[in-house]
């Protein structure tokens, strides 16, 4: 296949094209680099540095494409807390423009990586597609949206769509800025560095981590999958796991005593959060293959970042 992947030089980005392109597949990627990292990638694959709004360059790089992977977004979300005008614009603007070129170059399919965090709070859990999305946070408005106009603009003109709604994706490569740090790469830094782990809320609000070569999986799957077009498909791990249960694996798998702090007065978000997994099971034969404890070993031991 001749694929585009838009943030393909982010951490799952980078993961998937780098897995295309070994495969014999040409891939091409537009990247910002506002969080990605030219260096990740494999120098067979095709790099331009952009922005998923510069139509006139998506034209260019679409030529001849069978299918986009749209990963660009901007994706925290207590960022986005603070920055929904920047949200809007990348997550949903840079959606409605690209979909704007795919039409115009007549691409086949598109996928779409979204969020669990759309849904929001949920009255029953394992929580599936045909709950009723109730995002909290700009981030998760903003996936919500992007999907609506994926969704909306491929029926209009015949392309066809896959969103995959990704639960927490963790693994080696995930960056690690300063501000509004994904969790498990933040546990596994603080706790080697001997600092202090902060948990916020009662530590027993739950999520769904699903490693990052399990989402590999599903996105090249949903490439290719035959009878999915306008499917709505969620990608974890299908295991609940409370945030005081990550924070004792974490000191597991680094051996270190950890010095735990509560912070009652700031929310950990929702209460419960996992992924039911059988549409994915059914649609694109998805079964994820690595455990989380599994999952924090290769963190540690294959990313520089956390090398002691």
């Amino acid at each position: 296949m001749r694929v585009l992947i838009t943030g393909g030089a982010g951490f799952l980005g980078a993961t998937l094209a780098n897995r295309l392109v070994s495969q014999g597949h040409q891939v091409r990627v537009l990247d910002d680099l506002s969080a990605g990292d030219r260096e990740r990638l494999d120098r067979r694959v095709a790099f331009t540095r952009g922005d998923t709004r510069d139509i006139p360059k998506l034209w260019t790089l679409l030529r001849g494409v069978d299918c986009v992977y749209h990963l660009a977004a901007r994706v925290s979300v207590a960022e986005s807390v603070l920055y929904p005008v920047e949200y809007n614009a990348v997550n949903v603007g840079g959606t409605v423009a690209l979909m704007t070129a795919v039409r115009d170059a007549q691409v086949k399919r598109v996928v779409l990586a979204s969020s669990g965090a759309v849904y929001g709070e949920q009255p029953r859990q394992p929580v599936s597609e045909d709950a009723p999305p109730h995002p909290q946070t700009p981030y998760a408005v903003s996936k919500l949206a992007a999907e609506q106009y994926v969704l909306a603009i491929g029926a209009l003109w015949g392309i066809e769509t896959v969103i995959l709604r990704v639960f927490n994706a963790y693994g080696p490569g995930q960056p690690l800025p300063p501000a509004h740090a994904p969790v498990i790469p933040q546990l596994l830094k603080q706790a080697l560095s001997g600092g202090s782990l902060v948990v916020f809320g009662s530590g027993e609000q739950t999520r769904d981590f699903v490693y990052v070569s399990d989402v590999a999986d599903a996105l090249q799957a949903a490439g290719t999958a035959a009878g999915i077009d306008r499917s709505l498909i969620n990608i974890g791990s299908g295991v609940e796991v409370s945030i005081n249960q990550l924070v004792r694996l974490v000191g597991e798998v680094t051996g270190r005593d950890l010095h735990i702090l509560q912070s009652k007065s700031e929310s950990g978000g929702v209460s419960r959060l996992v992924a039911d997994l059988q549409l994915a099971r059914e649609k694109l034969g998805f079964r994820p293959r690595v455990t989380l404890e599994e999952g924090l070993r290769r963190t540690l031991s294959e990313d520089p970042q956390f090398a002691r």
